[in-house]
């Protein structure tokens, strides 16, 4: 029995195993990742989420703050922010820790405008915290839900796109 194409078949499959697939795999697992960094930018301007721009510049690869890690032994790719506070502007977050038992709390700094900037040596001005609920602007949620359906649709056109051109 004679098959038209095993020949060229197993010679494709064969570059693949050597390597060819991985490293195709790996550039666009890592552009995967800068379009993640910015469906999060977008969705941080879109939902209006309070910022002074260092959590917006905290997703870009490079930043002093940002997380963009690649592992090509496993093909694992990590993408985040090492802010404490992007937590809380995702979730939502009380203004004092209701386990204080505290109903307010005073913190050092100005008024720049409608801008406050903290400075704890500040000892004559400030603002005053009330106890009180800050909802969330779900930010990460948002990219994450928009991500995966990117994710599984950029992979299944990346390697039919593969098997197009190698088969």
């Amino acid at each position: 029995m004679k098959i038209k194409g095993i020949n060229q078949f197993i010679q494709s499959l064969n570059r693949a195993s050597r390597g060819e697939l991985k490293g195709k795999y790996e550039e666009w697992l890592e552009a995967m990742g800068f379009e993640f960094l910015d469906i999060i930018q977008n969705e941080i301007i879109r939902t209006k989420t309070v910022d002074t721009r260092r959590l917006l510049n905290s997703f870009q690869k490079g930043d002093q703050d940002n997380i963009f890690s690649m592992t090509k032994g496993s093909l694992k790719l990590d993408v985040g922010t090492n802010l404490e506070y992007a937590s809380y502007v995702n979730d939502g977050h009380f203004t004092i820790n209701p386990s204080k038992n505290q109903d307010r709390r005073w913190v050092p700094g100005r008024w720049k405008g409608d801008r406050f900037e903290y400075d704890p040596a500040e000892r004559n001005s400030g603002m005053l915290l009330k106890f009180q609920w800050v909802d969330g602007s779900g930010f990460w949620d948002n990219a994450m839900a928009i991500f995966e359906l990117m994710f599984d649709r950029s992979l299944e056109r990346k390697l039919q796109q593969w098997i197009d051109e190698k088969f």
